[in-house]
């Protein structure tokens, strides 16, 4: 899908200096930044279970904790 982008002319001279594809450049950071947001969104909406999780694990143990090996 086309789309309009502004980059710092600086950056765009930069990187076509450097024969850097920036379409290529811009895709695998926008991918890495919608991770690093999806994570912390994940993060944020499961953390009640997570504290309930741990709290658990603290006061009773791990599940089969006796039979592990490791």
């Amino acid at each position: 899908m086309p789309t309009n982008l502004s980059l710092r002319i600086d950056l765009v001279q930069r990187a076509k200096a450097l024969d850097l594809n920036l379409s290529e450049v811009v895709e695998g950071a926008l991918e890495q930044a919608i991770i690093k947001a999806e994570q912390a969104r994940w993060l944020a909406e499961n953390q009640d279970a997570i504290d309930y999780y741990n709290a658990f694990v603290e006061k009773h143990g791990l599940f089969g904790e006796e039979f592990r090996q490791f």
